[in-house]
């Protein structure tokens, strides 16, 4: 089999074995479990973190405060733990004192929250032919899990949705999404709750036409389907045109494959979605085509699926997905004409609006869209970018830099930023109440990109370099939610990962050569470091347990990690999968909710 053909696949087996506690285990008696209901999930604990971001706003911010911008410089490494190999990429979630962290390839482990000591596993079988059809990166991902009544619930590799009971780890329902052997996807991120529902995307590979470019919905008790929302218009619906004379089995890769947001009040999931195959549009029925659903915000009726409204980032050429994070505000909308470059002219400035706002692509562009509409508020750059031109503020409609659009093959053109990482990648920003200030982890890269259809997957050959200017790969800026600006900037040589934001006034994240920090959220001071020897690559959490608040750094292996370091080829951190949890020494902590 030709090596790119591995990327063009997936697989199914029907699977999932209850799991054992191994003899050291001491599973949590499944009685004193206490069910997670939806007003948990709307309201969580403080000591908790209950999902991907920890809230259904995507903030990844915890209100515990106990370790702040005065004893952080006190933290102490209490605990850590192997995790299991392949493509680490976790979130731990915590709920009553267990720490639930997902291991690659379909493992989940439930810890001692304060100890580390291992309660159960439960370790999903996979099918031996697995490498055949997924890609192996992408097949061994496992970004998150959710929890909702007494189960934990996931995606995995061979195309299911499943569930396990958080007690003792047994499994409790599977239900199939996609058949690997012919529609392959990966589902390298796992749900979001919304209402009962279980509502999932994933990244949909080229063999398998559109079919596995969905996000579907399950119940959440009985895996049973709700609803299939698929990406990609078939012949006769609405946005089939977009696609010009595209063959319906032609039309792919147009994926939701990390987790959605999810509005109660509205009752509206927001999700992004990443680019067509191939990348040049010249290649797929042309150029003015612009290809729905692909780099596209969706808002989604929780209940149906439909599509409430739909907002297009960037008719994309160059592989600069837009799937990621979408943080959902209330906030005064004021954006500073001065600094933000495209504004909304029927705009009240300072009149608060319900937003879903943040950085939801690869070209590092900060969009501010009305959450219950879908109306364009305003949008500026961050990192070097010029792809997009201009941006219409009364319309929305976004104009792409003619001199960069792909028009033959062999074309080569310099695009900032890179495709694969981008200005920004799937690790993840977080929001702050305490400043009003998003923290986004972003790039200064960009890449010769020559249209070449004998490459895999994006027809796209390329060469990275640092952005023009600098010498810093690594980044994270402090943006305001409210005006645009940006107030503070952290660079670096090495590649920055996901971030999380504390009531006690920080901003902790790491970075690709295996440096672990805490910033000050107001300035950006780096108030304490230490350095993991691996590559950071999960996604940092805080919770509390016993009265002690502690904070988790994953370290591991990813494809973008990889792909920053060769800008950097002095750095050689190590590649190790391990979970470490810190903690204040005792002498150092104060009260803590």
């Amino acid at each position: 089999m030709a090596p790119w053909r591995v990327l063009y696949g997936a697989v199914l087996i029907v699977a999932a074995l209850a799991a054992v506690p191994p003899p050291e285990a001491h599973a949590q008696p499944a009685a004193d479990f206490v069910p997670v209901t939806d007003a948990v999930l709307q309201d969580p604990a403080p000591a908790d973190w209950l999902m991907w971001r920890r809230t259904l706003d995507a903030w990844g911010y915890s209100p515990l405060d106990q370790i702040d911008r005065d004893n952080v410089g006190d933290l102490r490494m209490v605990w850590s733990r192997a995790l299991h190999p392949g493509s680490q990429q976790g979130t731990p979630l915590v709920y009553d004192g267990v720490l639930y962290m997902p291991n690659p390839r379909d493992t989940i482990q439930a810890l001692d929250a304060a100890t580390g000591d291992l309660l159960w596993e439960y370790r999903r079988p996979r099918p031996d032919d697995l490498h055949e059809h997924v890609y192996t990166a992408l097949g061994e991902a496992n970004r998150n899990i959710a929890i909702y009544g007494r189960l934990l619930i996931g995606t995995s590799a061979d195309g299911y949705a499943y569930a396990v009971d958080a007690a003792t780890g047994r499994l409790a329902w599977e239900t199939r999404i996609v058949d690997y052997t012919r529609h392959p996807a990966h589902q390298t991120s796992g749900p979001i709750i919304a209402g009962g529902k279980v509502v999932s995307g994933r990244g949909c590979l080229p063999a398998g036409g559109p079919h596995a470019c969905v996000i579907t919905a399950h119940d959440a008790e009985t895996g049973a389907e709700l609803w299939r929302r698929p990406l990609i218009p078939a012949p006769g619906e609405p946005g089939d045109e977009t696609w010009g004379d595209v063959p319906y089995e032609e039309r792919t890769h147009v994926g939701a494959w990390m987790v959605p947001s999810y509005d109660p009040e509205l009752n509206i999931v927001y999700v992004g979605t990443s680019v067509s195959s191939p990348a040049p549009k010249f290649m797929l029925g042309g150029a003015d085509k612009t290809h729905l659903y692909h780099n596209s915000t969706l808002a989604l009726d929780a209940d149906t699926g439909e599509i409430a409204w739909y907002y297009q980032h960037l008719n994309d050429h160059w592989d600069l997905d837009h799937p990621f994070e979408r943080i959902l505000l209330d906030t005064a909308v004021a954006p500073d004409p001065g600094i933000v470059s495209w504004i909304n002219p029927r705009l009240r400035p300072g009149e608060v609006r319900k937003v879903v706002t943040g950085i939801p692509g690869k070209t590092g562009v900060v969009y501010t869209l009305d959450r219950e509409t879908g109306e364009f508020l305003w949008a500026t750059p961050t990192v070097a970018q010029n792809v997009v031109s201009h941006i219409d503020g009364a319309t929305g409609a976004v104009s792409e830099n003619a001199e960069l659009v792909f028009t033959r093959e062999g074309q080569e053109v310099l695009v900032c930023p890179a495709f694969v990482t981008g200005g920004k990648d799937w690790e993840a920003g977080a929001y702050s109440p305490l400043t009003g200030l998003m923290y986004f982890p972003l790039r200064n890269t960009c890449a010769r990109m020559m249209a070449d259809s004998e490459q895999p997957l994006y027809a796209l050959a390329k060469r990275d370099q640092i952005a023009p200017g600098t010498d810093q790969v690594g980044a994270v800026h402090a943006i305001s939610a409210e005006t645009g600006e940006t107030v503070w900037t952290y660079e670096q040589r090495a590649g920055t990962t996901s971030l999380v934001a504390t009531g006690g006034g920080l901003v902790f994240g790491g970075d690709g050569n295996g440096r672990f920090r805490a910033h000050d959220q107001e300035n950006g001071d780096v108030l304490w470091e230490i350095n993991l020897g691996s590559m950071v690559t999960g996604f940092p959490i805080t919770y509390a347990a016993g009265g002690r608040q502690y904070v988790v750094a994953s370290t591991g292996w990813s494809m973008s990690s990889t792909d920053n370091l060769r800008l950097t080829p002095e750095l050689r951190p190590g590649t190790g999968n391990n979970i470490f949890v810190f903690a204040l020494a005792r002498s150092s902590q104060g009260g803590q909710e």
